[in-house]
C-alpha cells in the first residue's frame, strides 16, 4: 500500500475505533485486535471500499465492525420500507425470514454472518443473527416471498418493481483485441441506494473476489464482480417473475459460494443452478477473461436458458430471453416499447449492432450513461433510458410518476483489467446526475413517507478500484 493511503487507513480505523464506543479498542479481545488489523476501509468519490481477509469469522469481524454505523443505517432504511410496504412489522419478517433460510446456509457464509454480528457489538451496533440473515435476503424475500404469502394475509398492496438493471457483455469481433468487456449499472429506489461498497474479499480458502456491495451482506446484490480465477459477471434481473420455493437455497448464499469457490463459467453455473429457489430471478452475464468466452445464464424458477459464445454479444434489460421462463414465468410484454425493460432492450440491440468492433472500456462508459429514449426517439431524463430517471417525467404505465428511483451508479471492465483485478467505477448515476432529497421531496410531496431515509447523491467521477490497493 502507498504510505500516504497506509496513514490515511491507520486514521480512519482509529477514528473508528474511538467513535464507535468509549475505549473500544482496549475491550476487544486479543483475536479481535488480530483480525481488525488485516482489515482496510478507505473512502473515494462516493465509494467506501472495504478489504476483509483471513477466516469467514474473521472477514465478518472485519466486516460488521468498519461498516457498523453504514449497516446500521442501511437496517433502519429496510425496516422501514418493509413496514410501510407491506403493513407488518420487521420483527414478523425476520422471525420467518431467519426459519426459512438458516438450515440452508453453509457453516463458511453462517460463521461469516456470525462475525458481522460481532463486530457490529464490538463498534456498539446491536443486532442478531435472525436480523442479519433476513437482512441478505430482503430481495428474495420482499420481492418473491411475500407476494405468494400476503394474499393469505388479505394485504393488497400492489407487488413493486424488484433491482432493475443496464448490462451488457461484448467479446471477440465486438471488441478492437478480440477480448471481453462487461458494463452494468444499478437501478434502485433512491431511499435503498446503500450499494457504495467495493468489497475486495481475500478469503483463506477459495478465490479473491472483488466486487459492489452493501453494507452488512456476505453477497453482492448489485452482482458486479470479478474474481482471482478469470471470471467477470453481472446480472439484470427478470422483469414481471413470479415464483418461489422455501425450500430451495438462498440466492445469496448460492452466489457468494459461486463466486468464492468456481474456476470456470461450467462450475460458477452448476452451483446457482443447485438447489435454486426462484429468489432473485436473474439473467447472469459471465465472463471467462482466460479464454475470452462469454455466457448468459436465465435463472428461473421452473426453466432455465444458458447461452454462451467467443464471439458475439449478450445484453440486459430485465425482459428474459429464453422463451420459456418469458412466457411460463413472466406476465412480462417483451412488445411494449413504452415499458422501460422493453426500450432499454431495443437500445441494447440498436448499441451493439451500430459499435460491432469498436466497443472499448470508454464507450461502455458511455452505454452505461445514456438517455435516449427508443419510444419517443429522442435523448431525455426518463425512466426509458439505459441511465433511468424515473423521478423527472415517469411514462412507463405499469409504474407511478416522478417514483425516485433509477440508476445509481455504473461500472465497466475489460480482459486487462480483470486480469489485473480491476475496474472503474462511477457513484451517484451512470451519467453524473446528482440527486437532491429535499428539492425532491418538496416538489412531490406524495412521497413524504421516505423523509429522513432518501439519500442524496453528488456528482461524482469515474474511479479506478483496484484489488490490494
Amino acid at each position: 500500500m502507498h504510505p500516504h493511503l497506509r496513514l490515511l487507513h491507520i486514521a480512519v480505523v482509529a477514528f473508528l475505533l474511538c467513535s464507535a464506543a468509549p475505549d473500544a479498542f482496549t475491550q476487544l479481545t486479543a483475536s479481535q485486535k488480530e483480525w481488525l488489523a488485516r482489515g482496510e476501509r478507505h473512502e473515494q468519490d462516493g465509494w467506501i471500499t472495504l478489504r476483509i481477509q483471513g477466516s469467514p469469522r474473521a472477514m465478518g469481524f472485519q466486516h460488521g465492525y468498519l461498516l457498523a454505523r453504514e449497516i446500521e443505517t442501511s437496517l433502519r432504511t429496510t425496516r422501514r420500507d418493509w413496514e410501510y410496504n407491506s403493513g407488518m412489522t420487521w420483527e414478523w419478517l425476520v422471525e420467518r425470514g431467519n426459519d426459512m433460510f438458516l438450515d440452508k446456509i453453509d457453516s463458511v457464509s453462517l460463521t461469516e454472518l456470525d462475525g458481522i454480528v460481532e463486530g457490529m457489538r464490538a463498534a456498539g451496533v446491536v443486532s442478531s443473527r435472525a436480523e442479519i440473515i433476513t437482512y441478505n435476503g430482503i430481495i428474495e424475500l420482499d420481492g418473491y416471498w411475500w407476494p405468494g404469502v400476503k394474499e393469505s394475509l388479505s394485504v393488497r398492496t400492489p407487488d413493486r418493481p424488484r433491482e432493475m438493471c443496464s448490462s451488457f457483455i461484448v467479446t471477440g469481433s465486438m471488441t478492437p483485441d478480440g477480448g471481453i468487456v462487461l458494463g452494468h449499472n444499478t437501478m434502485t429506489s433512491y431511499y435503498s441506494a446503500d450499494c457504495n461498497i467495493i468489497l475486495d474479499v481475500h478469503p483463506d480458502h477459495g478465490h479473491r473476489i472483488l466486487m459492489q456491495g452493501t453494507p452488512g451482506w456476505i453477497h453482492s446484490g448489485t452482482d458486479f464482480f470479478i474474481t482471482d480465477a478469470g471470471l467477470v459477471g453481472a446480472e439484470t434481473t427478470i422483469g414481471g417473475f413470479a415464483g418461489f420455493d422455501h425450500n430451495g437455497i438462498p440466492e445469496f448464499v448460492r452466489f457468494r459460494r459461486a463466486t468464492q469457490t468456481a474456476s470456470s463459467i461450467d462450475e460458477w453455473c452448476a452451483i446457482m443452478r443447485e438447489g435454486n429457489n426462484g429468489g432473485y430471478a436473474n439473467a447472469w452475464l459471465i465472463g471467462d477473461v482466460s479464454t475470452n468466452e462469454i455466457a448468459r445464464l436465465e435463472l428461473g424458477l421452473r426453466h432455465v436458458g444458458f447461452e454462451r459464445t467467443r464471439d458475439g454479444f449478450y445484453v440486459g434489460s430485465n425482459i428474459a430471453e429464453n422463451i420459456q421462463i418469458l412466457r411460463h414465468e413472466t406476465a412480462s410484454n417483451e412488445t411494449d416499447i413504452r415499458i422501460s425493460d422493453v426500450a432499454r432492450r431495443v437500445r441494447w440491440k440498436q448499441l451493439m449492432k451500430q459499435h460491432k468492433g469498436r466497443i472499448t472500456l470508454e464507450l461502455a462508459k458511455v452505454f452505461e450513461g445514456e438517455h435516449v429514449d427508443t419510444y419517443l426517439g429522442q435523448e431525455r431524463l426518463g425512466a426509458r433510458s439505459l441511465c433511468a430517471h424515473w423521478e423527472y417525467e415517469n411514462t412507463d404505465p405499469t409504474e407511478p410518476p416522478f417514483e425516485p428511483y433509477g440508476t445509481v451508479d455504473a461500472k465497466v471492465v475489460d480482459s486487462r483489467m480483470a486480469k489485473a483485478m480491476s475496474f472503474a467505477a462511477r457513484w451517484g448515476s451512470g451519467c453524473g446526475t446528482p440527486f437532491d432529497p429535499d428539492a425532491f421531496l418538496a416538489k412531490h410531496p406524495q412521497f413524504e413517507w421516505m423523509t429522513g431515509i432518501l439519500r442524496a447523491r453528488g456528482s461524482h467521477p469515474w474511479s479506478v478500484f483496484t484489488a490490494g490497493e
